[in-house]
């Protein structure tokens, strides 16, 4: 069992903090065997593993969310040295370098005995968290006299996360042409899973489509606040992969702003809240492809930036993981029915 049951956790409770991310590629050469790492059990020739990394080559071959997670990391220790606490900062990964059993392994010789755990993902379903808290549960097993570690649970409401948001938003809109940032549309996008993912997400089910919508109202209530005007807003989808036989989240960003298009709105604001930095999934998918659809269809877009480095979501996962009790998920909390 790797999370405690509920219970007052402070900053004093553990001798270090753990980051625990996907992983990317760092070159060309590590393109295919980093997706064969993350389509491991699926069956999947290794030349159509070549064909889905396009979008990595087109960048060097390098992914940037490795950057992201070491500017995290050393945001992580200002946060930390600024209010007084002395916690080292681990770095693990699920599908490359650091992985996350080497980092155990370096935990448990560095003598650490508990350990807070913050994943680089704000949502539930079985993709985004359970499968951390499986991986966490396997890497323990393998190593003798590994610490115990404590997963974060999902904080995609939290007012630090939240706040970020909403003012990479207010200036994104702010960088459209004056005469269309009134009715800009909000199109809030998220990574696409499969429904039946879907479905079993969370403890009652459904929780990483309900999760997205409601931090989506929220921020454009919050943007409304911000900019004395309400635009309309809604949560779209990218990054759809597996069979095409298997129902995924839609509508796809690229069909809606399609769709858009035809019904007259001439601007739009991608917002990745899915996603805590600009991971492939946002300089490509949206930045790249998302971008050029709105060029051939004729609407004005600005991306919103992600939380990223900042101050407020910064401290908030300081806070969450050391201030505020840590929660055992319900063991059949997002249960792994269907995995693509």
């Amino acid at each position: 069992m790797t999370n405690p049951q509920p219970s007052a956790l402070t900053a004093q409770s553990y001798d270090a903090l753990l980051l625990l991310s996907f992983g990317g590629p760092e070159g060309p050469e590590d393109v295919v065997p980093f997706l064969e790492n993350v389509t491991r059990g699926r069956g999947i020739p290794r030349e159509r593993l070549a064909e889905v990394g396009q979008h990595y080559f087109l960048f060097g071959g390098k992914s940037p969310i490795n950057d992201q997670n070491q500017a995290l990391i050393a945001a992580l220790e200002t946060d930390l040295a600024a209010a007084g606490i002395d916690l080292p900062v681990y770095w693990g990964n699920r599908n490359w370098a650091p992985y996350l059993v080497d980092t155990v392994r370096q935990m448990a010789a560095d003598g650490r005995r508990r350990v807070a755990c913050i994943a680089t993902s704000a949502y539930s379903s079985w993709s985004s968290c359970r499968q951390y808290l499986d991986n966490i549960e396997a890497a323990v097993a393998e190593v003798p006299g590994a610490p115990q570690i404590d997963k974060v649970r999902w904080f995609a409401f939290h007012p630090g996360f939240v706040a970020a948001v909403v003012d990479r938003t207010v200036e994104a809109i702010e960088e459209l042409p004056a005469e269309l940032r009134d009715d800009a549309r909000l199109l809030f996008v998220t990574h696409s899973i499969p429904t039946a993912m879907n479905d079993e997400s969370g403890p009652d089910g459904g929780a990483y489509l309900a999760q997205h919508l409601e931090v989506a109202a929220v921020v454009a209530e919050w943007v409304a606040l911000a900019t004395g005007r309400d635009r309309a807003h809604e949560l779209v989808f990218c990054s759809r992969s597996g069979s095409p036989h298997t129902p995924w989240l839609e509508p796809d960003v690229n069909d809606r702003l399609e769709e858009l298009a035809a019904d007259g709105v001439g601007a739009v604001v991608l917002i990745p809240v899915g996603f805590v930095s600009d991971h492939m999934e946002v300089v490509y998918d949206l930045d790249t492809e998302a971008m050029a659809t709105a060029a051939k269809v004729g609407i004005e877009a600005r991306r919103a930036g992600t939380a990223g480095v900042d101050p407020r979501f910064v401290a908030a996962l300081r806070e969450l993981a050391l201030t505020r009790p840590i929660e055992a998920c319900p063991a059949h909390c997002c249960l792994p029915r269907t995995k693509a």
